[in-house]
């Protein structure tokens, strides 16, 4: 019993300690924070990365903590635009609203889907998930004289954040707004991640039958952090409608999910920052071989990439992940 006792204490000691928040990732947070005061001139790019950040973020709540093999993730993501894009067009511009309305309702259709991806093996979940993305792409599609079927849903006007800040030509206020949330979504989702409740999901990913067997409430954990995942999803795509005034068919589309699982694994699956890392070099990669190779930068993206994961991403990212813990070692 003392034996036990001593042991709870000490996982609880340890949970606790890496729990605190380094100096290290304060920087990182201020850092991305002044970006849109830094790198003016690149606001609108600064807001892409933002936004696929977040996403990407998302993705890794259920394949990096939960272990749940997602290709259709752009199902969340498009719902979120088109929920944003919508909420702002038939009800109110308000940009905190629409994000708020989106998230939930995002976090709503997660909890409806988590119940396909409870059961069955890896494949079956991916074939699940991509189902999903094709037919949020067919009814965004069909449903034209609401979404604008395949010329999209243009002109979302929003009205000024907080009531003060409109949103203007350069994309700076976008670009503070979106990099604002991801810093904010980042902090919320450290605390679950270094909670009981996200050492129960590491534990479910790594072995869910010994999970089980130890009293873990697997089915329930799933279903909140895959509706969390969604919520998060839909949060970014709601960012997306309302920083450019458009939501599009490709906001659906296998080619977002794919992209985003790119990131993952350039950035590393399983760790907090590694979306954000992730997206910071696939769009900065992306932006220079596009403007030197218009025709073939996606031969030489997937050719880094091989590079990369084979040879590279370990020797590159392991001294900043020890730096910023949150993931496996």
């Amino acid at each position: 019993m003392m034996s036990t006792q001593g042991s709870s204490s000490s996982s609880f000691l340890n949970l606790k300690r890496r729990a605190q928040v380094k100096t290290w990732e304060w920087m990182g947070l201020v850092l991305i924070l002044a970006s849109p005061w830094v790198f003016v001139s690149h606001a609108m790019l600064l807001n892409e990365i933002a936004i696929t950040a977040l996403f990407a973020v998302s993705l890794d709540l259920i394949l990096g903590y939960s272990g749940i093999v997602s290709l259709g993730h752009a199902a969340f993501f498009g719902w979120g635009c088109y929920s944003a894009g919508l909420f702002a067009k038939l009800w109110m511009p308000d940009p905190i609203l629409g994000l708020l309305f989106a998230s939930s309702s995002g976090a709503l259709l997660g909890l409806i889907l988590s119940l396909t991806v409870l059961r069955g093996t890896d494949l079956t979940r991916i074939m699940v998930t991509l189902g999903v993305s094709l037919i949020g792409y067919e009814l965004a599609n069909r449903l034209s004289g609401l979404t604008g079927g395949a010329d999209g849903l243009q002109g979302v006007l929003m009205a000024p954040v907080l009531g003060q800040f409109e949103f203007d030509l350069i994309g700076q206020v976008a670009s503070v707004y979106s990099v604002t949330t991801l810093v904010l979504v980042l902090v919320f989702l450290r605390r679950v991640v270094y909670s009981p409740f996200g050492v129960g999901l590491t534990a479910i990913r790594d072995n869910r039958l010994r999970a089980e067997s130890v009293g873990l409430p697997v089915a329930r954990r799933l279903m909140v952090i895959y509706s969390l995942s969604a919520a998060v999803a839909a949060l970014a795509g709601g960012l997306l409608a309302q920083t450019t005034g458009f939501a599009s068919l490709d906001v659906f589309s296998f080619e977002r999910s794919a992209d985003v699982l790119l990131m993952l694994v350039i950035g590393g699956v399983g760790w907090l920052y590694g979306g954000v890392v992730g997206a910071l070099v696939f769009k900065l990669i992306q932006q220079e071989l596009s403007s030197i190779t218009p025709q073939y930068w996606m031969f030489w993206i997937g050719f880094l990439l091989i590079i990369l994961v084979m040879v590279g991403r370990e020797k590159l990212f392991s001294p900043l992940r020890r730096l910023l813990p949150g993931g496996r070692p």
